[in-house]
C-alpha cells in the first residue's frame, strides 16, 4: 500500500504545476501540499489503478489535494458505507473538493438522495453546499422524479438557503433549483418565485 502511494505521489510530481498550486492557495485552499494538477490529468492517473477501498481510504487521509481527489475516483461504491460518507464530508473544507467528490463518487452511491437531503438540512455550511451540489447531480441522473414530500422538502431548504447571507450556499441552492426547473414541464409556483427573485 505504501509503495503504491509513493508511486502515485511520484506521478503527481511529474505533472506538478506551481502556477496553479499558488493560485489555489491564494483562493484559500488549505492543504499540507498542493501539486496544482488539473482534473483531466488526475483522472488519467486514476485510470491506471483498479478501484480499491483500502487505497482510496489511505489516499483520503493524506492532507494533499490531489490524493483526496484521486481517492474519490478509486473508491468502490459497494464498500463506501453511509457512515464513511459522513466522515469524508467532515473533511471537505472547500467547494472544489466538494464538487469533485460529488461528481466522482457521491452521485453514484445507492443512498445518495438520503445523504443529500440530510446534508442540506445541516447547520454546517459545507454540508449544505455539498448536499445541494449532490442534488444537482442527481437531477441530472433522474430528472425531476421526486415524490411530493421530497419536492416540498427540497424547495423549503432551497428557499432557506436563498435567504442566507452565505454566497456559496446560495449559489449551490440556486444551481440545484435551476437544474430542477429545467427537468420539470411546469415548475411549481414556489420554484418559479425563487428563480424569479434573482433575475
Amino acid at each position: 500500500m505504501q509503495s503504491t502511494i509513493r508511486e502515485i505521489k511520484s506521478k503527481f510530481r511529474l505533472f506538478m504545476n506551481g502556477v496553479i498550486s499558488q493560485s489555489l492557495r491564494e483562493k484559500g485552499l488549505q492543504y499540507r501540499l498542493i501539486f496544482g494538477i488539473e482534473l483531466p490529468r488526475i483522472k488519467e492517473i486514476a485510470a491506471q489503478y483498479e478501484p480499491d477501498h483500502e487505497l482510496a481510504q489511505a489516499l483520503w487521509k493524506e492532507d494533499i489535494r490531489e490524493c483526496k481527489i484521486l481517492a474519490a475516483y478509486l473508491q468502490p461504491v459497494e464498500s463506501f458505507y453511509p457512515e464513511i460518507a459522513d466522515i469524508w464530508l467532515e473533511q471537505i473544507h472547500n467547494t472544489e473538493l466538494a464538487d469533485y467528490v460529488c461528481m466522482a463518487l457521491f452521485r453514484r452511491l445507492p443512498y445518495a438522495s438520503q445523504k443529500a437531503f440530510q446534508w442540506i438540512a445541516s447547520e454546517d455550511r459545507m454540508a449544505v453546499y455539498t448536499g445541494f451540489r449532490l442534488i444537482t447531480h442527481l437531477f441530472g441522473i433522474w430528472g425531476a422524479a421526486m415524490n411530493e414530500r421530497s419536492c416540498d422538502e427540497f424547495v423549503d431548504q432551497a428557499a432557506a438557503a436563498m435567504d442566507s447571507d452565505d454566497l456559496i450556499v446560495k449559489q449551490a441552492a440556486l444551481s440545484a433549483l435551476e437544474r430542477y426547473a429545467a427537468c420539470c414541464d411546469q415548475p411549481n409556483a414556489e420554484v418559479q418565485r425563487l428563480l424569479g427573485a434573482i433575475e
